[in-house]
């Protein structure tokens, strides 16, 4: 078969996560499609409600379950053990000198369906993915990211190595069976280190979250004298990006599809005084006795008024969340905060 980087980004690689069980993967995949089903006359119930009233529902139906591959988590209470968590290959304490040395983790493996067939989130995908990167750019992976995150200015995003003396490192907690908060069990990431290995701070991610949307709505500010400088990467790039991938979905948000390494939601309203989805992009993360989501909101620009008002990419609401506890719910908080600071900006 042929595995190219781009299946690898979107999750449609075959390559199995953590669950070495194909048959238990395939068990949960039916699970939650009769679940899907089971939703839909409450959905169709709720969009005749929708035509017939004008007006929008929001507790007919539950939300799916959320996970990311790395947590899955929002109906999580303390001192319940989270089913993702149960992995062993989460407790990992080998150290691995490099991203070549940790393939051999899964290398031997089979496949868990065709390339390109099916949706399966895979840190291991990304653990390859790195492998890609060292190879490409003849440096060890970890060099090559700790100099993109310089060039980003986001100083204070570090490996996440034990033995490093590394300021401000918050202790990460979990949940025991009690409910009682206790220190997360150590765990060495050198073998995941682009599924979850690096450190950083909300301040850092807010830069990430504004170079890309900069990046992105560059292309749009055409009338700025050339005074606007490029982009960290080319517009196309970022909207490939965030373009969804047919046969993905995103079990933390049910508006949207996997795109590459990003969660994307698209622009819609089908009713006037309805539901109106905005474009967004999310990725919600975590592991061992730890939680994060970056969100990025672009702002709806007037493609005959950029070029005339004085203003200058980035332009939109970016919401990051870090918390030093396994198994919380970020994504819906994020998106609630992104929704509360546009409205007030449109209020302007």
């Amino acid at each position: 078969v042929t595995i190219t980087t781009r299946l690898l980004v979107s999750h449609l690689s075959g390559i199995r996560h953590y669950e070495k069980d194909i048959t238990k993967v395939k068990e949960e995949k039916e699970k939650a499609n009769r679940a899907l089903k089971l939703t839909k006359p409450h959905q169709d119930k709720e969009q005749k409600e929708k035509e017939g009233k004008g007006v929008e529902r929001t507790d007919s139906v539950k939300p799916r379950k959320e996970h990311d591959g790395e947590t899955k988590s929002r109906n999580s209470k303390p001192g319940r053990k989270d089913k993702e968590f149960e992995q062993e290959e989460y407790y990992l304490k080998e150290k691995f000198e490099s991203v070549i040395e940790s393939l051999k983790i899964f290398k031997n493996d089979p496949l868990f369906f065709k390339p390109g067939d099916q949706f399966l989130y895979s840190t291991y995908g990304f653990t390859l993915l790195s492998a890609v990167v060292e190879r490409a750019s003849g440096q060890k992976f970890t060099d090559y990211m700790l100099k993109m995150f310089r060039d980003l200015d986001m100083l204070s995003t570090v490996l996440d190595d034990n033995e490093a003396m590394i300021y401000n490192r918050a202790r990460c907690y979990v949940y025991n069976k009690k409910g009682r908060l206790v220190n997360a069990p150590y765990v060495d990431n050198s073998y995941k280190w682009a599924g979850g290995g690096f450190l950083s701070s909300v301040g850092d991610l807010l830069k990430f979250g504004n170079a890309l949307l900069y990046s992105y709505q560059a292309g749009q500010f055409k009338n700025s004298n050339g005074k606007l400088l490029p982009g960290y990467l080319k517009p196309d790039t970022v909207a490939m990006m965030w373009t969804p991938v047919p046969k993905t979905e995103v079990s933390w948000d049910r508006d949207g599809k996997y795109a590459m390494a990003w969660a994307v939601v698209e622009k819609n309203q089908q009713y006037g005084c309805c539901r109106q989805q905005r474009h967004y992009a999310s990725h919600t993360g975590g592991a061992v006795g730890a939680s994060s989501v970056l969100l990025i909101l672009p702002e709806e620009l007037d493609s005959e008024a950029v070029g005339t008002q004085p203003v200058a990419p980035p332009r939109g609401v970016i919401v990051t969340i870090i918390c030093n506890m396994q198994s919380v719910s970020l994504n819906s908080t994020a998106l609630k905060i992104a929704r509360e600071f546009d409205k007030e900006k449109r209020a302007q």
